[in-house]
């Protein structure tokens, strides 16, 4: 039987039965009783407090073992259980264990072009960012890669656009920006860097720590029901917003390449089944979780502030010195923001057609029309 029938045959016997056919479940044992088991372990850059991008990762745990008829089966470790957060791609890349479910900025120190496939200051949102992975180039971009890093690439959650960040005072102007001493991932650290403050990558697990101990001044993590769980509130009132520096941003399930390539074909569909599964149930939670979160945060004293014009657009042009610098010396990098950059400035023209001028109005209809 083809591999591919025999998912799908696998994927109708996790239905609902009336929706099974009835040949189904035989025909997935037979051919999974030849089928080797397999125990893979993977390891997440974030810790269990944060239990949608933790559970990302359980969802598709569970939904490759149901595919196979339990025989491939993978075990999901936090952030530092086995390695620290930021070294997960080292884990994969080295064999240490077969795969990692990370966002991939968090590896643009080895090479800036890790930037792109998790979210680009003022760039592409959630759904742009899959069009462009899906069918405007970047799979094959990032293939090439994650290729040069021992690794294949599926990608695995996003987070929608998040917030801006706490701090503990307010910050009005660029001149509040330096000697700010901010938690910050990605190319938006080069950006603070730029308006005068210093930028920290710090790991997940270790941010509240961080700020209690007085060691960074802000933070930024995702959204609201993530930095509740976090705390942060508690000691950095002021949460500003947008996060422009993450209008969407996207996590990667990463495999080692040899441990790939060793997989049956009917195991390597059911993983990327079950990471499109995943990447989509991710944004759900997340726009299902963050309205209540955000409400209990103000009940309980958050100040929310806007972001400045003045701010905005000091970092919008520090961003275009930024790609523009890197382009310069990284051919890579330039090939690949290229292609992006053309990609965003197409999809900003349709979208402010046909979604913002729609959003503009709705979200606020019922403030303000009488």
């Amino acid at each position: 039987m083809h591999p591919r029938r025999a998912l799908l045959g696998a994927a109708a016997a996790a239905a609902p039965a009336l929706a099974a056919p009835a040949l189904a479940q035989p025909a997935l044992a037979q051919t999974t009783q030849a089928m080797p088991e397999l125990r893979w372990r993977l390891t997440s850059s974030f810790p269990r407090t944060v239990d949608i991008i933790h559970g990302t990762g359980e969802l598709v745990c569970r939904r490759v073992a149901a595919l196979t008829d339990n025989r491939f089966q993978i075990r999901m470790f936090a952030a530092g259980e086995i390695v620290p957060g930021l070294q997960a791609l080292d884990a994969v890349q080295n064999a240490t264990v077969e795969c990692a479910l990370a966002p991939t900025y968090f590896f643009m120190g080895k090479e800036p072009s890790f930037a792109v496939f998790t979210a680009m200051p003022f760039g592409l949102n959630t759904r742009q960012l899959s069009a462009w992975l899906t069918h405007g180039g970047g799979k094959e971009l990032s293939a090439e890669l994650f290729r040069d890093y021992n690794v294949i690439g599926f990608p695995c959650g996003d987070t929608g656009a998040q917030m801006g960040g706490w701090f503990r005072r307010e910050v009005k102007s660029l001149e509040d920006i330096k000697g700010l001493k901010f938690r910050i991932a990605g190319l938006a650290g080069e950006i603070f860097k730029r308006l005068g403050a210093t930028p920290s990558a710090i790991a997940p697990a270790d941010i509240y720590p961080s700020l209690e101990r007085g060691t960074i001044d802000a933070v930024e993590f995702t959204s609201p029901y993530d930095d509740e769980k976090l705390g942060f509130y508690r000691i950095a009132p002021y949460y500003y917003y947008p996060g422009f520096w993450d209008p969407g941003a996207r996590l990667h399930f990463m495999v080692n390449q040899r441990a790939w390539e060793a997989l049956p074909p009917l195991y390597r569909e059911a993983l990327e089944v079950a990471c499109a599964d995943a990447n989509a149930d991710m944004l759900a939670r997340y726009d299902n979780a963050n309205p209540g979160a955000l409400r209990r945060l103000i009940a309980n004293g958050t100040q929310l502030r806007p972001w400045s014009r003045d701010i905005m657009a000091a970092s919008y042009k520090a961003m275009n010195e930024i790609t523009d610098e890197i382009s310069g010396r990284d051919a890579r990098f330039r090939r690949i923001w290229e292609s992006y950059r053309k990609y965003r400035d197409e999809e900003f023209v349709w979208f402010r057609i046909a979604e913002n001028s729609l959003e503009n109005f709705s979200f606020t209809a019922a403030q303000t029309v009488r």
